[in-house]
């Protein structure tokens, strides 16, 4: 199919991610093209990134010399608003603030739909609280832009409910769950894993994962807590500002038979990990409206992996948390605190097997399959207009 002939549909979809671990884009790209899109993937390569192959879906990955920072930003969305300019599509989906720029730009000039997904309250983010010009400068930019799309979709309802607030818009919430086709290791494969990992067989294992693993997100807590337990084993995923500080926590404190970090990989790959643990830790603080109103994207590969969840009692965690019944909570970020509620989880077998048995529900709700729905709806609805 030709994307530049002119009936046929042809999405272009941008992220400043690099797009491996970026599930939600990955799993709107297939959508698009299950609906008979063409679909290009726009996002950007690192020094340390994994290759990437999307079939049927053409991939494509801007390098630059800056990867951090306003000039970044600014880099990016001049090399986006070029590509936008020379390529065809009747359809945009920006993600993200970062994105939404050269879309909306690339969309008055050459027409277009223009979608925006919204991954998390990009203005209420940490780095940017106590820098009031550049603050203002993405809340300009979204002021600007928000109210030309033709559709607007976060990932939780307390989002949704800020933008509709905010700007007096119609906001969708499409969550970012999981798909269902994906076989988690049972048995001997399960076992082999933890082998692979070293762990004892009297251990419990707790998993950390993300990309984003940052200040205030309570991974520095969950490895003091270490130093407090016995026969657990904490195992943290990914990447993020501090894996470094969490590594020379473990190095002072002489915890490297408690606490194993892996680093960033395949979805496919990272899901057994997590299905091979014995209960999923998600201790986002509230500090910053984005993490108050976070729904993190571990707490669905927690419920798909099929293990209980200890979390920190946010607002749309806790919806998810409680309306299903499959795990518990910390009440503040003491590393004693949370020791103790890690130990208390495994107390009760029965109560592990009724977690379980909930976990399997949720699964059968929450994943893309029934999701994705929504974003079709979305397609439908725009394209009437």
């Amino acid at each position: 199919m030709d994307p530049n002939q002119p009936h046929q549909r042809h999405i272009i979809i941008s992220a400043t991610s690099d797009l491996v671990t970026d599930q939600r884009v990955q799993r709107a790209a297939y959508t698009m093209k299950d609906l008979g899109f063409s679909v290009t993937l726009l996002g950007r390569k690192l020094s340390n990134s994994l290759p990437i192959e999307i079939p049927g879906i053409k991939v494509i990955r801007f390098k630059f010399i800056i990867n951090t920072g306003v000039l970044f930003y600014a880099l990016y969305n001049i090399r986006l608003f070029i590509y936008l300019l020379t390529h065809s599509f009747t359809h945009l989906l920006s993600n993200d603030l970062d994105t939404l720029a050269a879309n909306g730009l690339a969309s008055k000039i050459k027409g277009g739909f223009l979608i925006y997904d919204s991954h998390e309250y990009f203005t209420g983010v940490p780095e940017i609280q106590n820098r009031p010009l550049v603050k203002k400068v993405w809340e300009l930019i979204e002021k600007i832009c928000i109210r030309s799309c033709d559709a607007v979709f976060t990932v939780n309802e307390s989002i949704a409910q800020i933008y509709r607030n905010k700007y007096q818009i119609n906001v969708d919430v499409i969550r970012n769950v999981p798909v269902t086709g994906i076989t988690l290791p049972r048995g001997k494969s399960k076992d082999e894993i933890r082998e692979k990992l070293k762990i004892k067989p009297e251990e419990k294992v707790v998993i950390l994962q993300g990309a984003g693993i940052n200040i205030d997100r309570g991974a520095e807590e969950a490895v003091e807590a270490m130093t407090y337990t016995n026969h657990i084993r904490l195992v943290i995923i990914g990447g993020g500002d501090v894996i470094h500080k969490l590594n020379q926590m473990v190095a002072d404190n002489n915890l490297e038979d408690k606490v194993t970090f892996l680093p960033k990989m395949p979805y496919n790959q990272l899901i057994n990990y997590t299905a091979a643990a014995d209960a999923g830790l998600t201790f986002d603080k509230g500090s910053n409206p984005n993490y108050l109103y976070s729904l993190p994207n571990k707490l669905f590969d927690y419920i798909k992996a099929g293990i209980p969840v200890l979390a920190s009692r946010l607002p749309e965690l806790e919806k998810i948390i409680e309306k299903y019944d499959i795990g518990m909570f910390i009440e503040n970020h003491d590393p004693r605190h949370i020791a103790e509620m890690i130990d208390k989880m495994f107390i009760d077998d029965k109560r592990i097997e009724y977690w379980k048995n909930n976990l399997i529900l949720a699964s059968k709700e929450l994943n893309w399959e029934n999701e994705s729905k929504s974003l079709i709806r979305i397609i439908n609805s725009i394209e009437k207009k």
